[in-house]
């Protein structure tokens, strides 16, 4: 069978990456990402800094791990209250802005979505971006290279199906029936995007990463007495799953702290 054209192309930039003094690249230095934060409003009604917390320090860590800033765009649903100056997340500027970075790229994408979300898809401001909508963006963009959707989100897993492809990994926050947790008024992160970031700087790529992060948020859970558990998912296609280990992450220094 003939191999899909961004999955072999991704592999032929890794070992380009990988061979002589071009050895420290990172092979996440080509990919297009973009970090939404879907909402600002806390589980009681009243405004949270936790969806916008999460945006900014995952968008952090990405680049610490090899992710150029100038591939990697952030949203916000108030970017004016930010220094980092977010654009304003609505699911068109999303589509566009994977447009415009996948089309400067070539070797993958990362979609990461912080949110409040429901069995119909996440919530961006006032809209829903629901799984199908997300696949044809992606189907459009990113098309066959290797890619990330992670979704920190209530009810996230219905987001799993529709988008499991191939080339894709598929990370979501909770199952597709059950909610997550920590998007309280006064919570810094939500639990979900707490464990990414604890967990990615001892990880070593990002099916490691997933695992890592559902146990957690188990233990989490447990520690908080929430039920019933949310369960994240993790759905990696045949096709990229043994291109992971390629796509390794560095080890954190204590002079990146």
């Amino acid at each position: 069978m003939r191999p899909r054209a961004g999955l072999a192309s991704a592999l032929t930039a890794l070992l380009l990456c990988w061979a002589g003094p071009a050895l420290a690249a990172s092979p996440f230095a080509d990919w297009a990402a973009v970090v939404v934060a879907g909402d600002y409003h806390g589980s009681g009604g009243g405004p949270t800094e936790a969806f916008d917390n999460a945006r900014r320090d995952v968008s952090k860590e990405l680049q610490r791990i090899g992710f150029e800033q100038g591939n990697l765009r952030q949203f916000s649903v108030r970017p004016d209250r930010y220094k980092d100056k977010p654009s304003k997340s609505e699911p068109a500027a999303i589509y566009a802005a994977l447009g415009e970075l996948s089309g400067k790229t070539k070797a993958g994408c990362l979609v990461y979505v912080t949110s409040h979300g429901a069995p119909q898809g996440v919530v961006i401001d006032q809209q829903i971006l629901s799984p199908g909508i997300l696949g044809r963006m992606l189907d459009a963009t990113c098309a066959t290279r290797p890619t990330i959707v992670i979704m920190s989100a209530c009810f996230s897993g219905v987001f799993v199906r529709p988008l499991a492809a191939p080339n894709r990994m598929i990370l979501t926050a909770a199952r597709p029936d059950r909610t997550s947790f920590g998007c309280g008024e006064d919570s810094v992160y939500p639990f979900f995007d707490d464990c990414v970031l604890k967990t990615s700087p001892t990880s070593k790529d990002f099916a490691a990463l997933a695992s890592a992060v559902k146990s957690c948020v188990a233990l989490r859970e447990i520690q908080e007495g929430m039920k019933p558990p949310s369960e994240p998912q993790v759905w990696i296609g045949a096709e990229l799953r043994p291109l992971l280990p390629l796509y390794s992450f560095p080890s954190r220094t204590p002079a990146a702290d």
